[in-house]
């Protein structure tokens, strides 16, 4: 019997490769580095990182203060809910409460009507136009402090500007007391607070005006739509998502306010513009009471919650802007 030669024996198959396995041929840092999720995970890490760091961390340790004794150079110990049971019965801080939603409330409405009235006029065809934007930034990239210091020069109750030319037209007999009168005061800090945050909501809105499309003016126009009419069917529900984004931050930046309130007034008169954010600093810096003052500033966080929860829920997510109803 002749034997085989390699060239004529039979070759045997090889077992074909399943695609499962095929799949595992590839390193996995480079399907990672293609898959896009994973991708958009890496580059956020950085900023991720940095909100922790700089956000949650002290908020966390704002709540664990909260629920402490603990005082300026003295570690405290838990005490639960001791701190919150102390504001319940503090008048100062209930004032602070009533006048934290008065100035955010009649600041921000004010801001809002005036910042929309302004925008609607920029938004027409105006000579200078780009100038005039400038200008209406000017208040808003002022500094806080050096916005404050301007107007308590003009509120001075010996050398107010206001007072003086309102004199000198023959309107007032005497010098008006702008900081020194708890009413006045709380009308003086809203005031200064809306020329700082018109400027905001007006180049905000003004960039939602100039995405709506002239043809659904023009349809308007030729079925005989007034001017309220247009602003109240066209203009209005257009800028609705951007009017929801607006007023939160409004909202949550007024809340919170603190520069221009402790440099015009420091919470005077008698706690009339006290703040929950100047208080809570009164309390925990200048007074010691690290805890307390913890305990003021986590009691305006579930306001806080509440009016972003608003905004989301009640003006951002609303189904007629799809063509739906309410």
């Amino acid at each position: 019997m002749v034997a085989e030669t390699p060239a004529e024996a039979p070759t045997k198959a090889r077992p074909a490769r399943s695609e499962k396995a095929e799949a595992y041929v590839v390193p996995l840092t480079a399907r990672l580095m293609n898959n896009r999720n994973f991708l958009a995970i890496w580059f956020m890490l950085p900023a991720a990182a940095i909100l922790l760091l700089f956000l949650a961390w002290p908020l966390i340790l704002g709540i664990y203060l909260s629920m402490t004794d603990t005082t300026i150079g003295r570690r405290g110990v838990f005490i639960g809910l001791e701190n919150f049971e102390l504001l319940a019965d503090d008048p100062v801080f209930w004032l602070s409460v009533y006048n934290t939603f008065l100035y955010t409330l009649v600041a921000s409405i004010l801001k809002f009507v005036l910042g929309l009235w302004l925008a609607l006029i920029i938004n027409e065809h105006l000579p200078f136009k780009a100038f005039i934007r400038a200008i209406v930034l000017l208040p808003w990239i002022v500094p806080t402090v050096l916005s404050a210091i301007a107007f308590w020069w003009i509120y001075d109750a010996q050398f107010s500007v206001i007072s003086w030319s309102l004199q000198r037209m023959g309107l007032i007999d005497e010098y008006i007391n702008f900081l020194g009168d708890p009413d006045n005061a709380r009308a003086s800090v809203i005031a200064a607070n809306t020329w700082r945050g018109i400027p905001f909501v007006a180049i905000t809105l003004l960039a939602g005006l100039q995405t709506i499309p002239q043809s659904l003016y023009e349809a308007a126009t030729i079925d005989g739509a007034s001017a309220w009419q247009r602003f109240r069917f066209v203009t209005f529900p257009m800028l609705t998502p951007i009017i929801a984004v607006v007023m939160t931050f409004s909202v949550l930046f007024t809340f919170t306010d603190f520069q221009l309130i402790y440099v015009l007034t420091r919470g005077g008169p008698l706690n009339a513009t006290h703040l929950m954010a100047t208080l809570g600093f009164q309390r925990a810096i200048p007074g010691g009471q690290l805890g307390e003052g913890a305990a003021i500033a986590v009691a305006m966080i579930p306001f806080l919650l509440a009016a972003i929860l608003f905004s989301y829920f009640g003006l951002q997510r609303r189904r007629w802007q799809q063509g739906g109803k309410d």
